[in-house]
């Protein structure tokens, strides 16, 4: 009987596929809709700060341009070119950590850490998940948080959770304030400037949402945590973690050195100018890699590896990412692929007619789920305002929806599935940097993600009830 059941539970694990399989899949299946789908586009117009959105009266059909067999292969090779800032990006921080961790400092931080939390280790769930929240509510915290996400990843594997909690309080806390975010101005900004509303106007309703979008994913995560701490085997994580190098032994923790101080301090101060630069000088992803290759160099340095350390280190770390790294550039192929097929605009077009002829709060819950399908294809936030607002305003004047809940309705279906959508290049490094599985993680999250679009339709309801404004 046990060696059946050994055999089923191992026929159901291969099931599902790999996420590259299911990648390229949808590659083929765009493939095939530019033979199908008639071609077309708006014009682009340049607004007064600079963006490039689309004019909603000029849609026009154009010749076809199918994509072919040879067209789709390439298409993966033109998406990791697209995306190589990411993609090094990945590299990057995943090779400079793997050469803070060589150090020691990091074990013996955290392992002191998890002394002094004996006890109170629920704790740490809850409050690191606010913190991120509020950076995803206030400054659209996305590509910051993957520094972090091995840091908790450790720290959560010592406090007896499991990996899966340790990505989860940083990608869901982020994610959730990003989703419900009051303040972010790389979502309300861009979508609010586009549809011609007060920055930021709105905001009392948003507190709101943002309330109950972190609330739901804290008691998620909160509960998840604790029953994996209880007993370990049920996380889908269990197996992979067992051989994970990245643990501490609580039992042979060295004391902290002098040197390993200064290596925790280069780190904080690097978290620090990394905050500051973002929110004061926008960096970006080139100036934050640069910050990390620089903190790193410091550390080997300080942590007696020297210069060849810091090579080898940074050689190994990089070459743990590969996998993971190289999901961003097959996940951008999708957009290659409709972009040079010309129908992404006519799939556009066609979704705003259908939602313009429903009643008008079928109008905003149409809107809802438009925008939540369409950050599958374009999952930059300032990308899907670019593309979609421009219609969805007037769009909104026409059917008695404010142009208030259209924006709101752009920021729950661009916000939400950002930590689950296999395009979404941040997304897919975290999982590469605390090597979680996209499958595994799918399994994971999926039901909160169900909870928060149930969630996000009951404000878009609430918010057309109101006619939450201005205009």
């Amino acid at each position: 009987m046990t060696d059946s059941k050994n055999v089923n539970s191992k026929k159901k694990e291969k099931k599902f596929p790999h996420v590259y399989v299911v990648l390229l899949t949808i590659v083929a299946i765009c493939g095939i809709l530019t033979y199908i789908v008639p071609a077309g586009e708006f014009d682009r117009v340049e607004t007064s700060d600079g963006r490039m959105v689309v004019d909603p009266d000029t849609f026009h059909y154009v010749e076809k341009s199918p994509v072919g067999i040879f067209g789709l292969l390439k298409a993966i090779p033109k998406g990791m070119a697209e995306t190589a800032d990411i993609i090094f990006f990945i590299f990057i921080v995943g090779g400079s950590f793997a050469v803070v961790e060589k150090t020691g400092a990091v074990e013996a931080g955290i392992g002191k850490i998890t002394k002094s939390m004996a006890g109170k280790e629920k704790l740490i769930v809850p409050v690191i998940m606010a913190i991120f929240s509020l950076g995803g509510a206030v400054f659209g915290m996305a590509e910051e948080t993957l520094p972090f996400i091995p840091i908790m990843v450790t720290l959560a594997l010592a406090l007896g959770f499991d990996s899966m909690t340790g990505v989860g309080m940083v990608l869901v806390g982020a994610g959730a304030g990003f989703a419900g975010a009051f303040m972010n101005p790389f979502t309300i900004g861009v979508g609010q400037g586009i549809a011609g509303l007060p920055l930021f106007s709105g905001i009392g309703f948003r507190v709101i949402l943002y309330i109950a979008m972190i609330t739901v994913s804290i008691i998620y995560v909160y509960r998840y945590a604790n029953k994996v701490k209880v007993s370990p085997k049920i996380s889908n994580m269990y197996e992979i973690d067992k051989t994970r190098e990245d643990t501490l032994d609580l039992e042979n923790i060295r004391e902290i050195t002098v040197n390993d101080k200064i290596v925790l301090m280069v780190v904080a101060l690097t978290i620090v100018l990394l905050v500051v630069g973002v929110i004061q000088f926008g960096w970006f992803i080139p100036e934050i890699a640069a910050l990390f290759i620089g903190m790193a160099i410091i550390v080997a340095l300080f942590g007696k590896l020297g210069l060849n350390g810091f090579g080898e280190n940074l050689v190994e770390g990089m070459a743990n990412m590969a996998g993971g790294a190289l999901i961003v550039g097959f996940a951008r192929a999708i957009l290659v692929v409709l972009t040079e097929g010309s129908i992404i605009d006519t799939i556009l077009y066609g979704a705003s007619n259908a939602v313009s002829s429903l009643p008008s709060v079928f109008t905003a819950i149409g809107m809802y789920i438009f925008q939540c399908l369409l950050n599958f294809i374009i999952p930059s936030g300032s990308g899907q305002a670019a593309v979609s607002i421009p219609i969805m305003a007037p769009l909104a004047d026409l059917t008695g929806v404010t142009r208030q809940t259209a924006v709101l309705a752009y920021q729950l279906g661009d916000g939400i599935s950002n930590i689950i959508a296999p395009t979404s290049g941040f997304f897919m490094a975290g999982l590469a940097l605390a090597k979680v599985p996209w499958e595994k993680w799918a399994k994971w999250f999926i039901k909160l993600a169900l909870i928060q679009y149930l969630i996000g339709a009951i404000f878009i309801i609430i918010a057309y009830a109101i006619q939450l404004g201005p205009f």
